[in-house]
């Protein structure tokens, strides 16, 4: 089954469905992170200005994955990872990934990176799986140990 990624613009009515995906797959995190996620603070207005401003992205009809991807220096963030829990297993992640690489090289950037929180070893296998190294670790205002942990993926930059 082939399956391509869009990007919703503002006005899109699917992004309604992306806030849903995120809140529903996110909250599975809750009592095993801390501090919570910032998904607590998304709303449709925010998600609004991020399609307007950054890159959301949607994969599937019904809706079964997105991502946020953002511009910064010569990386490509993918932000908000979300896959429907019935749809994992299934490839997905890896198309988000292509997507974003797709998207790094057209735009000149040379790599890709995201954040995990420290407790979530089983998405940190994945993205290690994925070609992702850890490249440094933050802790979140108020916190004196390491909450969050930086990968990056160099790009194999196409001729």
């Amino acid at each position: 089954m082939e399956l391509r990624g869009r990007r919703l613009g503002p006005e899109d009515a699917a992004l309604q469905g992306v806030l849903a995906l995120i809140r529903s797959a996110f909250s599975e995190q809750e009592g095993r992170i801390s501090p919570p996620s910032s998904m607590h603070r998304m709303t449709l207005e925010s998600l609004t200005a991020q399609a307007a401003e950054e890159e959301v992205w949607a994969w599937g009809r019904p809706l079964q994955a997105c991502a946020i991807f953002t511009v910064k220096g010569e990386a490509l963030y993918l932000g908000k990872i979300a896959v429907s829990p019935d749809c994992r297993g299934q490839g997905l992640l890896r198309k988000i990934v292509a997507q974003a690489e797709s998207r790094a090289v057209r735009l000149g950037l040379t790599r890709l990176e995201l954040e995990s929180r420290v407790e979530l070893t089983e998405v940190h296998a994945a993205f290690i799986h994925l070609g992702f190294a850890e490249i440094a670790r933050s802790a979140h205002p108020g916190f004196d140990r390491p909450t969050s942990i930086r990968f990056s993926r160099r790009l194999a930059q196409l001729a």
